[in-house]
This record gives C-alpha cells, sequence and structure tokens, in this order.
C-alpha cells in the first residue's frame, strides 16, 4: 500500500479535524501578513522620519518684538559663520501655521499668539560643534534656543524597536496558537480512526509510517490553508489607502519592493509548524492505540 493510500486512510478527506486545520491555517496566515506588514510600515515610517530630521535643526528665538528682528540678524551671523552649517533660513509664518495644524488645527489664529522665530538649518555631514554653539547663542542672542531635534529622532528609532518586539512577539503568539490547534485537530482524527490503525498493525504497518502518512495530509492541509489566507492578506492590503503627506501611520501600511516576497516565507513556517505538532501529536496518540 502506497504512502498516499496510508494517509487517505489514516487521515480523511474531509470531517471537522480537517476544517479546524485548514481554518485555522488561513486565519493565522491572514493574521501573521497583518503583524508583519504593520511592524515594517512602522519601521519604515520611524526610519524615515528620524531620517528627514537628521543632519537638520531649528533656532528658536523668542525675544520682545521689538528686539525679534535684530537679535535674528545676530544669529543669522553667528550661524554664516559657525562651521558645519550648510544653510539657514528664517522660517515663514505659513510654514509655522503649517507644523501647527496638526495639533492645533487650520483655523488658528496666529495673529494672536506670540509666536517665535524660527530659523531652520541644514547641516553639513560633520555637523557643528553643537556645545559651542549653543554658548555662543546664549551670550550673543540671549532669546535663541538652538535644537537638533535629538529628542524627537530617540523616541522614533525606540519605537521603531518596540514595533519589531511587538511583530516577533505577535508571530510567535500566533505560530503557538496554530500549532495548539493543529495538535488537537491531529489527536482528534487520529482517536477517531483507531480502528483504522490497529488494523494497519495487523499487516506490518509500523508507527513511523502510519505518522509520516498522516502527518503529510496534515502538513499539505496546513499549507493550503497559510496560503489561502497569507493570500487574502496581501490582496487586502493592496487596497489599503496610499500614504501622503497627512497620514497617519496606518495608511500606507505594507510592504514595498522587495519586501513583498516576506509573506511569503509564512506557509512555509505554517507547514513546518505542522509536521512538528502533528508528528509529535501523532507517536504521542499511537503509543496509546493497543
Amino acid at each position: 500500500m502506497s504512502a498516499r493510500a496510508i494517509s487517505d486512510l489514516v487521515v480523511p478527506r474531509s470531517g471537522q479535524s480537517i476544517w479546524l486545520i485548514t481554518l485555522s491555517a488561513a486565519a493565522m496566515g491572514f493574521l501573521a501578513v497583518f503583524a508583519l506588514a504593520l511592524s515594517v510600515t512602522s519601521a519604515n515610517l520611524a526610519r524615515g522620519w528620524s531620517a528627514s530630521l537628521a543632519q537638520t535643526a531649528t533656532v528658536r528665538i523668542s525675544a520682545a518684538a521689538a528686539e525679534l528682528d535684530a537679535q535674528t540678524a545676530i544669529v543669522l551671523d553667528v550661524l554664516r559663520t559657525t562651521p558645519g552649517i550648510a544653510e539657514a533660513r528664517v522660517m515663514v509664518v505659513e510654514e509655522q501655521a503649517a507644523l501647527l495644524e496638526a495639533w492645533l488645527g487650520p483655523d488658528l489664529p496666529l495673529d494672536a499668539l506670540p509666536l517665535p522665530r524660527l530659523i531652520e538649518l541644514r547641516e553639513t555631514e560633520e555637523g557643528p560643534d553643537r556645545q559651542g554653539l549653543r554658548l555662543r547663542l546664549s551670550a550673543e542672542a540671549p532669546g535663541a534656543v538652538y535644537d537638533d531635534h535629538t529628542r524627537w529622532r530617540r523616541p522614533l528609532a525606540q519605537a521603531a524597536a518596540r514595533m519589531r518586539t511587538f511583530a516577533v512577539f505577535s508571530l510567535v503568539l500566533i505560530g503557538a496558537v496554530m500549532t495548539a490547534i493543529i495538535a488537537l485537530a491531529a489527536s482528534a482524527s487520529l482517536a477517531s480512526n483507531g480502528q483504522v490503525i490497529k488494523v494497519l498493525r495487523l499487516v506490518g504497518a509500523k508507527d513511523r509510517f502510519i505518522a509520516r502518512a498522516f502527518v503529510r495530509r496534515i502538513s499539505r492541509r496546513a499549507l493550503l490553508g497559510a496560503s489561502a489566507g497569507t493570500a487574502a492578506a496581501c490582496a487586502a492590503l493592496l487596497t489599503m489607502p496610499e500614504l501622503d503627506g497627512t497620514a497617519h501611520v496606518l495608511a500606507g501600511i505594507g510592504f514595498q519592493g522587495m519586501g513583498w516576497a516576506l509573506p511569503l516565507v509564512i506557509p512555509v513556517l505554517a507547514m513546518a509548524l505542522a509536521w512538528i505538532a502533528s508528528m509529535a501529536t501523532a507517536f504521542y496518540v499511537l503509543k496509546g492505540v493497543t
């Protein structure tokens, strides 16, 4: 009797256990793709935001209206003579309004607010002596504060690291749940076919041969279900809105370029987990069949 025939006898083509394996693998594959996509997208956004802040800085000038223009001229002169500063320009009121719009809304009455004047800097790769620049500004323009965006870049890097940790934990949890479901389904299927197993033993079939035939069918079902779930998740990701300048983190979630190859690993991992879980369960159950 061939291995395929044995698997047809030991593991039925239909039934609650087979459908449970297929559907659980599909559901876990679907969730795994979204967990992976959320991690990759969040990490890419954090890296992009951090890169956009790299080699940039801002000088904030807070002074009385009568002194604001004079201090701005002093700060610009200091910046133009500071090594490591490639460019310095005063931000217009409209640009400041655009920065505040995300927090305070588009109808903010800027004329009624004593907004500081902002000077945007672009640094060279070497960058300036930041501590020396801060001391010079405090001496020549007491109302000027130099900000190199370190306090913004550090949380973004931490967020990217935490999202990667979240993805790994989610994938491990999804794999553990799928393994447990497949083990339970395999145990139920083997227990319900105890008479068939006894007959196979009478004709000389070894437990390893029976287990392999059984595991072969379970693994194929898990691969089929996970492939369907992965395909459905990828199709859903393609319908997500594109990321634009005003979008939040959930917009544009998905993969870019070669990143679309990452979901292809999920069905293979699902099949491997199903093989391990069903093989261990098969030998455990077969020991109890006498």
